[in-house]
This record gives structure tokens, sequence and C-alpha cells, in this order.
């Protein structure tokens, strides 16, 4: 388990250049973060379960690991918000494989494309914070505010999930793109 300090995490990540790492989307497209244009929010998520199906022992214990699906309900609920102020691309991400993350997708109704790192090149590229549980590595959640290819802001750690996406719409709206 990643154990680096928030700030550092933070620090470290703002003003990265995001790599060049196509990434398969639910939507059936590749989608590489550091081509993209104007103003993209991705929010890393661990997991989202299927209904009915038990988490893994201990997951409630976990910090931070519970909330996948009000974030993305929260994102989906804030999307044309987001994109009133600047915001030109949102996405969620998480370890989880493209065919396991259309399920949520589709039954949440989301709006946008969640974006599948399961081969961990972006999280190991970025050394985004993990965590491992039940023989799965996963993302610790954060958000990221890419502009032009280049991170700009860095939510982290995320306290409320459900509250994330509102978050990100203060600041976007504070912080407009020049």
């Amino acid at each position: 388990m990643n154990m680096e300090s928030e700030a550092h995490v933070i620090e470290r990540l703002t003003g990265q250049i995001v790599p060049a790492l196509p990434l398969p989307a639910t939507d059936g497209e590749s989608v590489d973060l550091s081509d993209l244009a104007g103003r993209t929010v991705v929010y890393a998520y661990p997991r989202t379960a299927k209904p009915g199906l038990p988490s893994p022992q201990g997951w409630d214990e976990i910090p931070g690991a519970k909330g996948c699906t009000p974030q993305s309900c929260s994102f989906r609920d804030h999307a044309a918000e987001l994109k009133a102020v600047g915001v030109a691309n949102l996405f969620g991400m998480s370890s989880q494989s493209t065919e396991y993350q259309k399920e949520a997708g589709e039954r949440l109704h989301l709006p946008f494309a969640l974006l599948s790192d399961a081969d961990h090149r972006f999280k190991e590229a970025m050394a985004m914070p993990d965590f491992e549980i039940a023989a799965m590595r996963l993302f610790k959640r954060l958000t990221l505010i890419i502009d032009d290819g280049k991170i700009t802001k860095v939510f982290y750690p995320v306290p409320d999930p459900a509250a994330d996406a509102q978050n990100v719409l203060n600041w976007c709206r504070d912080n407009p793109r020049t």
C-alpha cells in the first residue's frame, strides 16, 4: 500500500504532463488524455461493484474505498454544469476492465465514458496512489483537472465522493481557463 502523504501526492502530480497512453473507453473509443484539447476532468476511483455481489472482506474499513457509485452519479448529475464552465471532456477511470465498467456506465446512465487502466500503465507512469485488496490493485480516489495535457489541479484525498463533482465545479468556476 502506498503511504505517500496527501500533500506530496498533490505537489508531485500538479504540473505534470500526462503521458501519451491510449486508454480503452466504455464508448468503444481509445482515449489519449495527453492529446485532448481544453479542460479535461478525470476522477479515478477504486472500483464499482455489481449489484448483489458482496464487496471484498474488509472493504468498508479502507478509508476512501466506499463511494464509487455516489461519485459517478454526482459527476453524471453535474455533467452539463461542468460543460457550461468550460470542461470539454469528463471521464471516470478505474483499473477494472472496460467490459466490467460498461455495466456500471449503463446502469448509472452516465453521459460520459469510463476509462480502463486495467494494465496499470497510466497509474504507474503517473505514480498515482493505489492499494491492494483481494488480489486487486486499485486506484486511491482522486480527481485530476487537466488543461491541454498538463495537470493543473489535483483533488486528493476525496473524503466525500458524493460531493466531488460539486467541488470540481466550484474550482472550475473560480479558475476559468485563460
